[in-house]
């Protein structure tokens, strides 16, 4: 069994009445403060007042930076770093979804540098610092507002990346799951399947793991199965949007991930298929998933399969292995496709296979991933097919 060393920092406040602490939290990290959210939903909403109300009560100055895009751009960061440095911003608030919370975390650790903030990702140049993040999220999805994690596309390179950091985890996050009642039927599935996919690449695992750890994230699994249908036909029920954030947060944390020693694969697919075409996160991860467990299912690992079918879809054990796998694969593609309605090939939403080679290059840094199943270009490209 493997060692790991866990750490979380984060404190979240859960619940409906939790933005009363915002100001004393906010206030421990200084007086003048970056507030960034998207398109201006917030607004619309009624959330942007309640939280001017409260920042301006505790007596903090308010800069506002909107307009962080679904896919936030590194041309994004690069104007929140400079607004951080012109204004001498001591601590940057997030209102919204994964965007505007990865968006903030690389803002924050651009503010501290003299470099490009792309350099984080094209030249791998490690975080040494940031500014302070505290968070109020909008959408479950990213679990973005529970890790040191951020993803930013450059359009100009047509690369979507992620970096990672200790010090990108949020100081404190509030998470008030009636926030998320506006969220409308298309973004509840698409982040529903965000959650599933975080929790299945860790969870399809080549090496060892720990009964307690499957279990939780079977645990986790089998609630966004229950809960994401009940919060896309009822977008007001707090028992559904509760269950749905919370796994989102704790999908993508540290603890499920604690014997995380393989790539993920999914994640790196998609993120081609979004820099590429600007879609939606998890709808590309919906469409690619159910193909690449059906191309990486053999009598080698079919065991996994049959523990995800047995104790997440709750499929009869006595069945034969492999038909068991193959099942389980069916009643995930019923979830996406049927409960929530997503697209279940590119072709649906207009994407051809002009840009196959260059996407499944650039997947794999033109090596492989070392993932579940090893994957090499031509897997990759092979499997990008199987979605038309």
């Amino acid at each position: 069994m493997n060692d790991f060393v866990y750490n979380n920092p984060v404190k979240v406040y859960f619940g409906k009445d939790q933005l009363q602490h915002l100001g004393s939290e906010v206030s421990k990290f200084g007086k003048r403060v970056l507030l960034t959210y998207g398109g201006g939903s917030i607004k619309k909403t009624g959330l942007y007042d309640r939280v001017m109300e409260v920042l301006k009560a505790s007596g903090l100055e308010v800069f506002e930076m909107s307009g962080i895009e679904p896919n936030p751009r590194i041309e994004t960061v690069r104007r929140g770093a400079g607004m951080c440095k012109e204004h001498e911003i001591d601590v940057i608030l997030a209102v919204g979804g994964g965007s505007t919370i990865d968006c903030s975390k690389w803002i924050a650790a651009g503010a501290c540098v003299d470099f490009d903030p792309w350099d984080f990702f094209g030249k791998n140049v490690v975080v040494e610092k940031a500014l302070p993040l505290v968070t109020i999220l909008t959408l479950a999805a990213t679990g973005s507002e529970m890790n040191m994690g951020g993803v930013i596309s450059n359009l100009e390179t047509k690369q979507k990346m992620g970096r990672a950091s200790v010090h990108l985890f949020p100081k404190v996050s509030f998470l008030d799951p009636t926030l998320t009642y506006t969220v409308n039927q298309y973004q509840t599935a698409c982040g529903s399947a965000d959650i599933m996919s975080h929790i299945m690449e860790t969870y399809f695992n080549p090496n060892e793991s720990m009964y307690m750890i499957d279990s939780f994230m079977e645990g986790m699994m089998r609630t966004v199965i229950k809960y994401a249908p009940i919060a896309y036909n009822e977008p007001e029920n707090y028992e559904a949007r509760a269950n749905l954030m919370w796994a989102g947060s704790w999908g993508i944390s540290p603890l499920p991930r604690t014997f995380q020693k393989h790539a993920w694969s999914c994640h790196p697919m998609e993120h081609e298929l979004s820099a590429f075409y600007d879609i939606t996160h998890g709808l590309g991860l919906a469409i690619i998933t159910p193909k690449w467990m059906r191309y990486c299912l053999s009598e080698e690992n079919v065991d996994r399969y049959v523990q995800f079918g047995v104790n997440v879809f709750g499929i009869d054990a006595t069945l034969e292995p492999m038909e068991i796998a193959y099942t389980a694969i069916e009643m995930l593609e019923d979830f996406l496709y049927n409960q929530l309605h997503l697209a279940d090939t590119f072709t649906k939403i207009d994407i051809g296979d002009e840009d196959f080679e260059a996407m499944a290059y650039k997947a794999c840094g033109g090596n492989s991933i070392k993932g579940f199943v090893e994957l090499d270009k031509e897997d990759i490209e092979a499997i990008y097919r199987m979605c038309l």
